[in-house]
């Protein structure tokens, strides 16, 4: 069995992803989240909605939401924070990781925020 990651999901996150889910061709199935590095201590991510599990991905269950975890996203997720923002400048999840390190693009030797990423809900598209 995969090892599942220490990842906290909000209320907000959760409520996202249960619409995207409950909305789409496979009610019953779940949400799946891919996360890779991306940008200076960030994160690229994309999500689709799967009938069930692809093959490696480990299942995480939050009440009744299956949400699938392919392994790099489980490296890149432990220890996160999966939010949802709504905001007149953003709208989609948000990856907020204490434990990031400063990033090393500056010089300035002053401790960088959390790493943050978002993906855009206009991003997705159906196929």
């Amino acid at each position: 069995m995969a090892a599942l990651p220490q990842v906290t999901v909000t209320p907000a996150a959760e409520k996202f992803m249960r619409r995207m889910v409950r909305f789409s061709e496979a009610p019953e199935g779940g949400f799946r989240l891919t996360v890779t590095p991306g940008g200076c201590s960030g994160y690229a991510s994309a999500f689709t909605v799967e009938a069930a599990p692809q093959a490696g991905d480990a299942e995480l269950r939050i009440g009744g939401l299956r949400l699938f975890l392919p392994a790099e996203s489980r490296l890149m997720l432990d220890g996160v924070t999966v939010d949802f923002a709504d905001t007149p400048t953003q709208s989609g999840l948000t990856f907020t990781n204490p434990n990031a390190a400063a990033c090393g693009c500056s010089t300035a030797g002053t401790a960088q925020p959390p790493a943050q990423a978002a993906v855009s809900l206009s991003s997705i598209r159906r196929l």
